[in-house]
């Protein structure tokens, strides 16, 4: 029997976080692209895996490109707001987020997505990559671009790979160790969570939880000590009633024999039945020490209504040897400063903290975590170009947790906004290689930049700086971008481009907005250290006389938090968040000019 064979320009494998957004954005550049995934939902860790409150890129500065774009679009869409939880200042129902994915890939004649497909061999000439067969059809493309969770097509197409731990010695970080122990030997890689959804059904009691065979409730032992039942269901909370659980205390990160991932499919499926069965023994744990009122959510993913999502949460995958390799110093801030260096092929920008999972071990690491905005925050740091490219094969780029990258270093990597971007950037690239009929090593990386921070719907940040906030739609915003890239060895050690008066005319057009959105309470400002704000609520009403946390993500209230005093009084409009027990400044003025 004949295979059908479909041809495009681009060939993206893998509906995941960055997959999708490769497709998106090869696709509104004007290529033919098809999309191939394993589940009806795309988005990966957003949306299918259940992470949906994701982490890192919270600062307004770095809320732009696709990832900015799907903030906005969750913002109209989230029934009440997306300020719910404490462990992220975005949390969603990810059925939202599927379907917004579903319509930007929808309103693309030029991109074909078929889901419900593995990739089971890879097409070559030579050192090119060529095509991918499936099971029903075969895709050859001009450039094809690896999205899966695993990196599957570097392991089908025998193109050089990392899986696990490198020493010391391989590139001197300071956190790597110094040789193989029984850690690197029991988790090669970080742990996955098979995270499930559950609900707060008041008064009603809901239905019961069955352990599964393998329940051990000694696993779970601890896992709120040091927080509470409470703000343990808060951590993931959504705007409704529902929790996301994905726990890394004594919860449901699940690792024995993590490496049966990339072993035979029946290895990998074994660790799928334990990993989602050790969540279920997770959420019985919960039920029968919180109690009834709290059960799984019904029909939230769409394989059987479930309350468990469609697939692991993979925190690692197999990782490409490239041109350059991003590693634990590349992430780290630069002496005396609050930033990374910059890599000169720059393409996408993260922020978040150098975050392991292992069960029962915390890695120590180099520290990378600051306060920003009266909140932990962390280092800046870049993604470059290069990282996505193949050291030896052509044809070919990467675009998901599969970028080459030291196992310490994908910490911070792996995180949703980054992955989005750097989704975005080989999206970007593959569709110019297109146009300029040319591999992508030899593409060059200039016009990529440029084409990302002038990109018509997404204009994407490249260059990481706390105070540059304004609208990628103003000229200044661009300006400052190309300036930094032109002239690498100014790019400040604090992080701050130079004029903070930029964003000042901004914001009195955005005000206006902000202050119909946000509530508006006068109270007295505290300072607890110089990052660290408290705000005693003098207004009459529900909160009066309550302390809460300020906290922002703009730099012009940043800014003026730093200059407050104590016992100053002040008008802050903004919004609560009672799982944080914070306020989010968006808005302050001091009420002793009024």
């Amino acid at each position: 029997m004949t295979q059908q064979i479909y041809t495009a320009d681009i060939l993206v494998v893998g509906g995941g976080t960055g997959g999708t957004a490769a497709a998106i954005q090869a696709a509104r550049r004007g290529a033919k692209t098809i999309l191939v995934s394993e589940f009806s939902w795309l988005g990966g860790m957003l949306t299918s895996a259940g992470v949906s409150a994701p982490d890192g890129n919270e600062l307004m500065a770095f809320q732009t490109g696709l990832w900015g774009a799907f903030l906005q679009e969750l913002r109209q869409r989230q029934p009440g707001g997306l300020d719910n939880s404490w462990v992220s200042f975005f949390s969603y129902d990810p059925r939202i987020g599927a379907e917004i994915f579903a319509d930007w890939v929808q309103e693309l004649a030029n991109l074909h997505w078929i889901s419900g497909q593995v990739p089971l061999e890879v097409l070559q000439q030579g050192n090119c990559v060529t095509g991918v067969r499936f099971a029903d059809f075969t895709v050859t493309a001009k450039i094809i671009l690896d999205g899966t969770e695993l990196g599957d097509l570097l392991a089908l197409a025998e193109i050089p790979h990392r899986w696990g731990w490198e020493l010391q010695s391989e590139w001197g970080e300071a956190s790597a160790p110094a040789e193989f122990n029984h850690l690197t030997e029991k988790y090669p890689v970080q742990a996955p969570t098979w995270v499930v959804v559950m609900q707060d059904f008041g008064e009603a009691d809901a239905p019961e939880i069955l352990a599964a065979p393998t329940y051990d409730a000694s696993l779970f032992v601890g896992t709120w000590d040091d927080y509470g039942p409470e703000k343990f269901l808060n951590y993931g909370r959504w705007s409704d009633g529902h929790f996301m659980i994905n726990w890394p205390i004594c919860g449901n990160d699940y690792a024995e024999g993590v490496g049966r991932l990339i072993k035979s499919e029946q290895d990998k499926q074994d660790f799928f039945q334990e990993s989602r069965w050790h969540s279920q023994n997770f959420a019985h744990f919960i039920q029968n020490n919180l109690g009834r009122r709290y059960g799984l959510a019904e029909s939230v993913f769409p394989c059987n209504h479930s309350a468990f999502a469609l697939h692991p949460y993979y925190r690692e995958s197999r990782r490409l040897v490239g041109l350059t390799t991003v590693r634990e110093q590349d992430i780290l801030p630069m002496t005396g400063g609050r930033v990374a260096s910059l890599f000169p092929d720059t393409i996408a920008v993260g922020n978040y903290a150098n975050d392991h999972h292992y069960p029962g071990f915390d890695l120590p690491l180099q520290p990378k975590s600051i306060r920003w905005g009266g909140r932990w925050t962390g280092t800046p740091f870049t993604i470059p170009y290069r990282c996505l490219i193949p050291a030896v094969a052509d044809g070919l780029l990467v675009c998901e947790k599969n970028i080459s990258v030291s196992h310490i270093a994908n910490g911070a990597t792996r995180l949703q906004p980054v992955v989005m971007g750097i989704g975005q950037a080989a999206g970007m690239a593959a569709a110019m290689c297109v146009e300029l009929n040319c591999q992508p090593r030899d593409l060059p990386v200039r016009q990529l930049q440029e084409a990302l921070l002038k990109d018509l719907q997404a204009p994407a940040t490249i260059i990481p700086l706390f105070n540059l906030d304004l609208s990628p739609n103003y000229p200044e915003w661009l300006n400052w971008q190309a300036y930094y890239l032109n002239e690498p060895q100014a790019y400040p050690l604090n992080g701050n481009h130079p004029d903070s008066s930029l964003n000042k005319y901004y914001y009195v057009e955005d005000n206006s907005v902000l202050t119909r959105q946000s509530d508006c309470f006068t109270g007295a400002f505290q300072r607890l250290n110089q990052q660290d704000y408290r705000f005693t609520i003098a207004t009459p009403g529900a909160y009066h006389g309550q302390t809460w946390q300020i906290v922002t993500w703009r730099s012009h209230i940043d800014e003026q938090l730093q200059a407050a005093v104590n016992g100053q009084m002040l008008t802050i409009w903004g919004r609560m968040n009672h799982s944080g027990q914070w306020l989010l400044a968006e808005k302050i003025e001091d009420v002793s000019l009024k």
